[in-house]
């Protein structure tokens, strides 16, 4: 059984950068891809941008592209989600998510295991 570990969210101002963190354990790191996923109060889950076993990044959301940046460390089994520029729209409750495939789901639904979130919350 997978289990993942989100750390990193934090309360900011307009502008500042924060890195989540995604800890994985209990399953082949190596074989996983991973992704981000956000929800604010009151909507959705929103893809935010996922990182295939091998490195490659998919293309972000669109409201966070050019200022999110996802990365992995396979030594670690650790995802993270680099984050600047931080907007108030950018709110939510931050999910770390998995699949056991070569190919990383742009659709929340489509993943196999969660991490219990960490909250960010920008202020202006």
């Amino acid at each position: 059984q997978v289990q993942l570990v989100e750390s990193g969210g934090g309360s900011v101002q307009v502008g500042a950068s924060l890195r989540l963190s995604c800890a994985a354990s209990g399953g082949v790191f190596s074989f996983l891809s991973m992704g981000w996923v956000r929800q604010a109060p009151g909507k959705e889950r929103e893809f935010v941008g996922g990182i295939r076993w091998n490195g490659d990044v998919t293309p972000y959301g669109d409201s966070v592209k050019g200022r999110f940046t996802i990365s992995r460390d396979s030594g670690k089994s650790t995802v993270y989600l680099q984050m600047t520029n931080l907007r108030p729209e950018d709110t939510a409750v931050y999910y770390c998510a998995a699949v056991m495939q070569g190919v990383v789901p742009t659709t929340p639904t489509e993943y196999t295991y969660w991490g219990q979130g960490t909250q960010v919350t920008v202020s202006s």
